[in-house]
């Protein structure tokens, strides 16, 4: 991996900064070698900056987590756009992914997952979840290297500068029942020891590094069964009982009806009495709730990992928010299949389909006169983006990764605004992107815009094209 390191490995100052109990002028952030926030201190008058600190051009921000990756499928955005000879849905869509990745080399998806990533990072996101299912190779065999494909995503990570958090998908099934998969599934597929073979040597891997964590995906209750998924949650507990827990869930109308046939229970329903969940676990889409379970949702300090552009573009529906977050439900949001590369766009399309559904305004933020629907949106998927990650980042403040975002204070819809109003502005009044310098674990990965390696990163993936 190269590292650009600081101009002076120890401080940074920024004119504002959002900390977690608000804005604040004049912020000197001092780093530790390991790329931590080491203490923050206001009000630093201009004799007091040392001779060495770098000094930020624009506000500063605490980077987004994305929560929610399918890192292979940004090389194929765009590519199911064409109507069908029948009526198309995700289901459709679904098997042209497929037919995609039934294709893909290591060396493929290596370059995908790194020119994904440094558009991420350009965009202000400072840390993925990979939810990674693409194990084996195009005839199902695994390599020989049982962690070839995950260990090529984090490698890519590792030389774009991005924070992981690898979450190896459980995938047993072709649906509820334990009924035979596809062969446009057969690259996925583990049983529980095998499974938790690969985890072992994941989480050997990224054993003391402070940019890489290790989870576990069951990948759907339709892709697992009560028996496997049990018995890998206990090998993933005895590797770290704290691992993050993700688990695509109640996406489509079809699924509920599956599971319904299948149980007699709903999915999120069936999980909630099946299995103990906890602040661990991150449920993604979770569209199609009742208000019962959107209470037990919220209640249970469980993530809802919210993926706005995907779930629009594959028609899944829309994620009942209002209701959510007035019981205080923790959230964040997660690019999925990547057919866009944007937390203002998420956020954005996160409350206006609410504003369509419930033909109203700033729906989403708190209660209350005068507060900033933008900024709410903002720190809550900070917060749930961190938690479900199982990361030290969504915050500036001491003991957390240096992980820091410099909005360019030039971008038109930023001029002339300052604290929440800068937030507003980014998420709801413009297109430009409004990053312009990233940190990422006391490194700066993106200046002015560029990423460190991006010439280089392009090329591989034109190679990984065929052009």
């Amino acid at each position: 991996m190269t590292s650009v390191p600081l101009s002076d490995a120890t401080s940074v100052f920024a004119p504002t900064a959002l900390l977690p109990d608000g804005w604040a002028n004049h912020v000197l952030f001092d780093l530790s070698g390991e790329g931590d926030i080491d203490g923050v201190h206001r009000g630093v008058m201009e004799a007091a900056i040392p001779a060495g600190a770098h000094r930020c051009k624009g506000p500063v921000i605490p980077g987004m987590p994305n929560l929610h990756s399918h890192a292979f499928q940004r090389a194929m955005a765009g590519l199911a756009e064409r109507s069908g000879p029948s009526d198309d849905s995700f289901w459709t869509w679904r098997q042209v992914m497929y037919d995609f990745v039934g294709r893909l080399t290591p060396e493929q998806a290596q370059a995908i997952a790194a020119q994904l990533y440094v558009e991420m990072l350009k965009a202000g996101y400072t840390a993925v979840g990979e939810f990674h299912y693409l194990h084996h190779g195009p005839d199902g065999q695994p390599y020989d290297d049982l962690a070839e494909m995950s260990r090529r995503v984090m490698a890519a990570a590792r030389h774009t500068g991005i924070g992981i958090t690898q979450l190896p998908v459980l995938y047993g099934y072709g649906g509820f029942g334990a009924q035979p998969a596809g062969e446009g599934q057969r690259r996925f597929l583990n049983d529980p020891e095998r499974f938790l073979r690969l985890l072992e040597i994941l989480f050997q891997d990224a054993a003391g590094d402070p940019q890489a964590q290790i989870g576990f995906a069951p990948h759907s209750l339709r892709a697992v069964t009560p028996e496997t998924l049990t018995a890998v949650l206990a090998g993933v507990r005895s590797f770290d009982s704290h691992a993050p827990i993700h688990i695509h869930i109640a996406e489509q109308l079809k699924e509920v009806e599956d599971c319904l046939a299948w149980s007699g229970r709903r999915p999120v329903d069936w999980l909630f009495d099946n299995f103990t969940v906890d602040c661990h676990w991150c449920l993604i889409h979770a569209t199609h709730m009742t208000a019962e379970e959107t209470a037990r949702l919220a209640d249970s300090g469980a993530v809802a990992g919210l993926c706005p552009t995907t779930e629009a573009n594959l028609g899944d529906g829309l994620f009942p928010a209002v209701d959510y977050f007035a019981q205080d439900g923790a959230w964040g949001i997660g690019s999925d299949s990547h057919i866009s590369i944007s937390p203002v766009e998420e956020l954005r399309w996160l409350e206006y389909g609410q504003r369509l559904i419930h033909r109203g305004r700033n729906l989403l933020g708190p209660p209350g006169e005068g507060h900033s629907v933008g900024a709410a949106l903002y720190g809550d998927a900070l917060f749930g983006g961190a938690q479900a990650l199982g990361r030290r980042i969504g915050h500036l403040d001491a003991g957390s990764r240096a992980d820091l975002v410099v909005l360019d204070p030039d971008v038109p819809c930023l001029l002339g605004k300052e604290g929440d109003l800068l937030l507003d502005a980014a998420v709801f009044a413009g297109n430009l992107n409004p990053v312009r310098d990233v940190m990422v674990g006391g490194h700066w990965v993106v200046r002015d815009g560029r990423h460190r390696d991006e010439e280089d990163v392009l090329q591989g993936f034109r190679a990984a094209l065929g052009l």
